[in-house]
């Protein structure tokens, strides 16, 4: 949810500002050392007189960066300039798509028993004895040295981030991809347990008091893996009955061994919501609380009630029934939204609306598939061209995969340029590149590779259906240009392309008093809202400081004129389209097509048919 500030002040050097409202923590900078490693030059982090080496985690983290920071990244080597253009993107990639926790909103709920409140990390109902984590620390003989059992953990967890990964679970994935970058980053500054305890303890100290500090339990959890391997292991018994665990905090690899015991709810004292252990038991679905817990007895009953942020104690027959009924209730909804993902979105008065998603790979899009999708309504085609210029038979290949899964697909050409560069495309600098080269212009600056794409489109398309929309058009001429240069594509290669259909996306603000001559070429249109409310404010969307209002009345006034004027099939696909707050209102003025992110159409869909 960020963009980064580039101003290149010298040949191999570039400006970057830290917008995610989470820092620069630990896993995206996990991933920026992970792309820095693999290139030769020696690139240097700098901030506030201080400088960091880039290829090290535990080295970037002492920066602890956090939101408005600008830092310089500054490279030197035969390779300089393609490593700082590879960062500089994946920077701006990992702001963007590092959304901030928000705390989740409290529900209303009265209890006559004494309450204790607390922050919610995962909602949800769980009644229970309270158990208070304990663990005894053992001892056995090791016949491993340090080098031997600092390996043996780098693999773990190598193997654990493969195994999320395969399973698309990516935030998991994630968290055990920066736990190895982070021991990786550890190697050549220690040589033997003692050595890494300082170091862990040095790192952690200049942690707190940060907004980085929850990473703290990272470096925790990494010591007591290895210390695991050299025969020093904690050992927790938890009971064999369903028990609410109370606990100061808990280490990621923790909650994995919580889903092997009867535990129903989590409750921590010193945690954060965007900490890894936070995001692992979400992701659990463990119902959990932030809380002083102190107050607690031992094996009491208690009521952890995760919707309304309360821990109630010695609770009265009437709220125990009540609170077993919500429990059920909870069960039975989320069984049924889940279970009604592949079911048709009907709104109360029978009108059916479609609901497709938008999907970056054909592993996305195989996601989507499993989650209920109709079809894809948008298809982000940067994910080939990311790292290298792709070639045609790769790119053939990628269509033909992603076709296969759906009959309904809308293409998206290349999207790049503004906030979004390719390390191999050289646009001009821009004093504001969000009016300049992006989008549809790319057609006019680099035809050959907007050619060989939509060749390897058409190729895969195979005479089927295939919608292809051009982004970022601003006037019809713009939109006949890029039409007919598509169709002189198909003429080269003698591809009938009677099946394709061609449309735009609207997103800049002329396309809305245009609509009447658009209506005479376009086959279709299909509504970015999140740059149609940039270009509405002015404000970059994914500006560090500057916000605009997603439920804006001027928002909703244009989509509702685009509605009204358009004379073609209308769909939207940017965030909005998700916002369960603004779904009503897009089905009021009129919109019948959604396009959301995979994880959100089940709820999508629930939305809608209680409209």
């Amino acid at each position: 949810m960020g963009l980064f500030s580039l101003f290149f002040s010298k040949p191999h050097s570039a400006k970057l500002t830290v917008t995610s409202g989470n820092g620069f923590h630990l896993r995206p900078v996990a991933k920026f050392v992970a792309t820095a490693k693999q290139y030769q030059s020696d690139i240097q982090a700098s901030f506030q007189g201080k400088s960091a080496d880039a290829k090290g985690v535990n080295a970037l983290l002492s920066l602890s960066l956090e939101q408005g920071d600008t830092f310089t990244v500054t490279v030197k080597g035969k390779d300089a300039e393609k490593a700082l253009e590879a960062l500089s993107t994946l920077f701006h990639t990992l702001m963007q798509d590092d959304v901030e926790v928000s705390v989740v909103e409290k529900e209303e709920t009265k209890y006559e028993s004494k309450t204790i409140a607390g922050d919610i990390i995962a909602s949800g109902i769980a009644i229970g004895p309270a158990t208070r984590y304990q663990e005894t620390q053992t001892s056995r003989a090791s016949t491993l040295s340090f080098e031997e059992a600092f390996q043996k953990s780098e693999v773990e967890l190598n193997t654990l981030n493969t195994l999320y990964a395969d399973n698309k679970e990516k935030s998991n994935a994630d968290i055990y991809l920066a736990q190895k970058e982070l021991l990786s980053s550890l190697k050549a500054e220690v040589t033997d347990l003692a050595s890494l305890e300082k170091n862990i303890a040095d790192a952690s100290s200049q942690l707190r008091g940060t907004k980085l500090e929850a990473k703290i339990v990272d470096y925790k959890d990494i010591l007591q893996r290895i210390k695991a391997h050299l025969g020093m292991t904690s050992e927790v018994h938890f009971p064999t009955h369903p028990f609410i665990l109370m606990a100061d905090d808990l280490l990621p690899s923790q909650i994995e061994i919580l889903s092997h015991t009867s535990v129903q709810a989590v409750i921590l004292k010193e945690t954060s919501l965007n900490s890894h252990t936070a995001i692992l038991l979400r992701g659990a679905g463990l119902p959990s609380l932030i809380a002083d817990y102190t107050a607690i007895e031992e094996e009491s009953q208690i009521i952890l009630d995760a919707h309304a942020g309360l821990i109630v104690l010695e609770a009265s027959e009437k709220e125990l029934e009540a609170a077993h009924k919500r429990k059920i209730a909870d069960k039975e909804a989320q069984h049924s939204v889940f279970e009604k993902r592949f079911e048709a979105a009907k709104t109360q008065a029978g009108k059916s609306i479609k609901v497709l998603a938008n999907v970056t790979d054909p592993d996305s899009a195989r996601t989507a598939k499993e989650e209920g999708a109709e079809g894809i309504g948008l298809l982000r085609t940067e994910f080939l061209f990311k790292k290298e210029q792709p070639a045609y038979e790769k790119q053939v290949e990628a269509y033909k995969a992603i076709f296969a899964v759906f009959d309904d697909v809308t293409v998206r050409t290349l999207d790049v340029g503004g906030d979004k560069a390719l390390p191999y495309i050289t646009l001009i600098q821009e004093d504001n590149p969000f009016l300049g080269i992006r989008g549809v212009r790319l057609f006019n600056t680099h035809p050959e590779i907007i050619a060989e794409q939509l060749h390897a489109i058409f190729s895969a398309a195979q005479n089927r259906a295939v919608k292809i929309m051009f982004p970022m058009v601003s006037s019809v001429e713009e939109f006949m240009e890029a039409k007919a240069f598509a169709q002189n594509v198909a003429k080269e290669y003698e591809i009938d392309i009677s099946n394709i259909h061609f449309g735009i996306m609207i997103e800049v603000p002329s396309v809305l008093f245009l609509l009447e001559d658009f209506n005479k070429v376009v086959d279709f249109y299909s509504i970015g809202t999140n740059d149609l409310t940039q270009y509405l404010f002015a404000i970059e969307r994914t500006h560090a400081t500057l916000k605009t209002n997603d439920l804006s009345p001027a928002l909703f006034d244009a989509l509702a004129l685009i509605v009204s004027k358009a004379e073609k099939p209308v769909s939207i696909c940017g965030e909005l389209a998700a916002n369960t707050e603004a779904i009503p209102k897009l089905l009021d003025i009129g919109l019948e097509t959604l396009s959301v992110s995979a994880r959100r159409i089940a709820e999508t869909k629930k939305t809608i048919r209680e409209q």
